[in-house]
């Protein structure tokens, strides 16, 4: 039997991380990603709040999958000295907390501009990211969050592949390539399947670009899942329901949406026999 380890974004659930920890516990995940804890973002928190983060994770016997940071997530013009410095946060934040995974974003644009015209600056700022990664000894894990460049595979892919580093990967989301009008699995699986290195589940309509739980939707997660289970992906199933509230900074599902999502997800993954854990 195929097994994915399950994780989850703790603050989707509340911003203490005891009932983050006790509610993932709960839903039998032994992972967690962290992109807020105590209402402060990870590459906020202080050495004692991480510190006392780490206590508590290791008192549930459990472990972090991701350093869910915010670094990419403004506009391309921003100061790039202080996206850096974000970076170097979110990375004492992975060593702290024993994850070897952050996650990362390639920068919004000015009003009007067209992609295409960001593209070396956003290529010399992500190659500078994953320097610094491949120093610490960390792996980027690109999101392909709506509206920033890359938004859609085929931007995705000249990322991955014009930087070409070994500490910068792909985390693919479904629901996200929904709400820019692509159909995942058929417009950009096969193109970014060589990168792809994390799994971040939430689902979404078309239509209206609202997320729903994994398998309600547009996002193809069947066939998706499927596909990686065929191909032997054995990595981190991390679920961002967003259920509740969706705001350019993430989202909130709370306890029972939460439980509400990760039942549909795993409702999938045993339809294809693939075990979580």
């Amino acid at each position: 039997m195929t097994t994915w380890t399950l994780s989850g974004f703790g603050d989707e659930i509340d911003p203490e991380p005891a009932v983050q920890l006790a509610v993932l516990s709960a839903l039998g995940a032994r992972h967690i990603e962290v992109r807020s804890a105590w209402g402060t973002n990870v590459v906020e928190l202080s050495d004692t709040q991480l510190d006392g983060l780490a206590e508590a994770v290791s008192a549930r016997g459990m472990a972090v999958s991701a350093i869910a940071s915010p670094v990419g997530k403004v506009d391309v013009t921003t100061d790039d000295g202080g996206e850096l410095d974000r970076l170097r946060a979110a990375v004492a934040a992975a060593h702290r907390l024993s994850s070897r995974y952050i996650r990362i974003f390639s920068f919004y644009r000015p009003a009007g501009v067209a992609p295409a015209d960001i593209r070396d600056a956003v290529l010399a700022r992500m190659r500078a990211f994953a320097g610094l990664a491949e120093d610490s000894g960390v792996v980027l894990l690109h999101e392909n969050e709506k509206d920033i460049y890359g938004d859609v595979p085929q931007r995705v892919a000249d990322i991955i592949e014009s930087v070409d580093s070994p500490a910068l990967r792909v985390a693919w989301d479904n629901a996200n390539f929904v709400q820019v009008g692509v159909r995942p699995y058929d417009d950009g699986y096969e193109l970014l399947r060589p990168h792809l290195e994390y799994l971040q589940v939430k689902d979404a309509l078309m239509a209206t670009a609202e997320v729903v739980p994994a398998g309600h939707g547009d996002g193809q997660l069947l066939r998706t899942l499927t596909a990686l289970r065929d191909d032997g992906y054995a990595g981190f199933a991390s679920l961002e329901p967003h259920l509740a509230n969706q705001h350019h900074l993430g989202g909130f599902s709370g306890p029972a949406e939460f439980g509400r999502a990760a039942r549909a997800f795993t409702n999938l993954t045993a339809s294809i026999g693939v075990h979580l854990q």
